[in-house]
């Protein structure tokens, strides 16, 4: 019968530390704890608020005295659990009415089921410290995928060099100065066009240095498709350094058929039509390799 009744001491101690207990059973545990001294047991309520620790959310970690406060208040609860078993046992063992009057039935089981409670209620506030310090802790940093390699563009000089041993069809062509004396006499070089690809490139020696601020370099192309006087314009440029230079075409009209470039000396900006007064250079079209195609 004593057993039956520790059992349900057992089972009002767990649902007071849950959700609590109604009138009636409040009423039924308290005449029980009189009995079995079981009014100030705090084990089942201190398993339940750590459990409830492990849905606890919040954005700042557990301080860390308060971790150590917790830890340390759990280890001296076993301690103390473990000091008042040895008492307890020590009594019965003496013929103390008092202790033989709780442990009457069966000492030994009754002191290992508690040291089983408080077993489990330190593993629980240890699961509980545990979740609230790896649940803030700092996340890991991913590892960021390689980007992918940087496709080198090909320079001026090296798409110059590939058109012109292009064999798919290309016209090629000398630069000759625009005037036989002066600043202009030394200027050399060739151009080289693609009518497949309409694109193509100047490659100039000589050129002098211009003033971007008074004058700019324009080239002309002269197509056995567009009217002579007014010639496909191939864009302007400037020098800014003497030696050779590499220039892109930029031809505002498709050019099907040139058959002679110049390079006129204009205003910043350039013209549409050019006077062609001040000719700097002039690359007559000589030879033309055609695609096998």
């Amino acid at each position: 019968m004593n057993e039956l009744l520790n059992d349900e001491i057992i089972d009002l101690l767990v649902k007071r530390a849950s959700c609590g207990l109604d009138a009636a059973e409040q009423v039924r545990f308290d005449k029980l704890s009189v009995e079995f001294s079981y009014a100030d047991d705090e084990s089942f309520d201190i398993a339940a608020a750590a459990i409830g620790l492990i849905d606890t959310y919040d954005d700042e970690p557990m301080p860390a005295h308060l971790q150590a406060r917790i830890v340390a208040s759990g280890d001296d609860f076993i301690r103390s659990l473990g000091r008042n078993t040895e008492s307890a046992q020590a009594a019965a063992e003496t013929g103390n009415d008092e202790f033989q009057k709780v442990f009457k039935l069966d000492p030994p089981r009754r002191s290992w089921n508690w040291l089983a409670w408080a077993v489990a209620a330190a593993a629980c506030i240890a699961l509980a410290v545990n979740v609230w310090s790896t649940r803030f802790a700092a996340p890991e940093i991913a590892t960021l995928p390689k980007p992918p390699p940087t496709i080198q563009k090909p320079t001026v000089e090296e798409e110059y060099a590939k058109l012109l041993a292009d064999p798919s069809g290309v016209v090629k062509a000398k630069w000759a100065p625009g005037a036989p004396t002066g600043d202009l006499k030394a200027v050399a070089g060739d151009v080289v066009w693609s009518d497949q690809q309409q694109k193509g490139f100047m490659r100039l020696k000589g050129l002098p240095v211009n003033d971007k601020s008074r004058s700019t370099y324009q080239l002309w192309i002269f197509d056995k498709t567009q009217d002579k006087a007014t010639p496909i314009d191939g864009g302007t440029f400037d020098v800014d350094k003497n030696g050779e230079i590499i220039v892109p075409i930029d031809a505002k009209l498709k050019a099907l058929g040139p058959e002679l470039f110049a390079i006129t000396i204009e205003k910043p900006g350039g013209v549409v039509v050019s006077k062609r007064d001040k000719m700097a250079a002039v690359a007559k079209v000589e030879t033309q390799t055609k695609s096998s195609t």
